[in-house]
């Protein structure tokens, strides 16, 4: 590929680039050799609550199967228990799994909300997941603000509006300025010591 590329592999720089490319895609398709169970290890618990559970802003990074590009971004994920809860630990480790896959988008969102509706049994799960596709930024139409946003809705997020739009009210992020202290409850003001 270097040679292709019109590169000297024989060069200084890229001597060890062989060695270090197959390390780090090793890494970054590594989902593909996770076990969901395994990593999920029966950390499902008992417990009388069935209000919303919501792990926000996890961020990931993947590769575009289309170009083996990176896309990342934040992902927010919910769902209403019936009965059991899964370790909090456990949701963003299982957006690594499929996030760590040559991938896209509208596949990663679905993986993650039907594994939760598989594994938990909840009433419902939602997935949000926005993210930045170098394939669109670095090359083809380079927008470089751009960003995807896609969503999975399933049981009573899918049926029920009013659960939809309270999930989708506590993951937006605040309208404030960043350099202030800001608290990860909207409307609620952090003070720093």
């Amino acid at each position: 590929m270097l040679a292709e590329l019109g590169e000297d592999p024989s060069r200084e720089g890229l001597l060890d680039t062989p060695k270090r490319v197959e390390k780090a895609l090793t890494f970054l398709t590594s989902g593909y050799a996770a076990d969901v169970d395994a990593t999920l290890n029966n950390a499902l618990f008992s417990v009388d609550y069935n209000e919303m559970v919501i792990v926000r802003d996890i961020d990931f990074y993947s590769l575009c199967e289309h170009h083996l590009l990176p896309f990342f971004g934040k992902c927010h994920v919910a769902y209403i228990p019936q009965g059991r809860v899964l370790g909090l630990s456990k949701i963003p480790r299982l957006v690594d799994i499929f996030a760590r896959r040559l991938q896209i988008q509208e596949r990663l969102t679905n993986q993650i909300a039907e594994t939760l509706r598989e594994k938990v049994d909840p009433l419902g799960v939602a997935v949000v997941v926005e993210a930045t596709h170098l394939c669109m930024s670095m090359r083809g139409v380079e927008k470089q603000n751009s960003f995807a946003v896609t969503s999975a809705m399933l049981g009573v997020f899918r049926e029920d509006a009013r659960t939809r739009m309270e999930f989708l009210d506590l993951i937006r992020r605040p309208e404030m300025n960043r350099s202030q202290s800001a608290s990860p409850v909207p409307g609620l003001a952090c003070v720093s010591d």
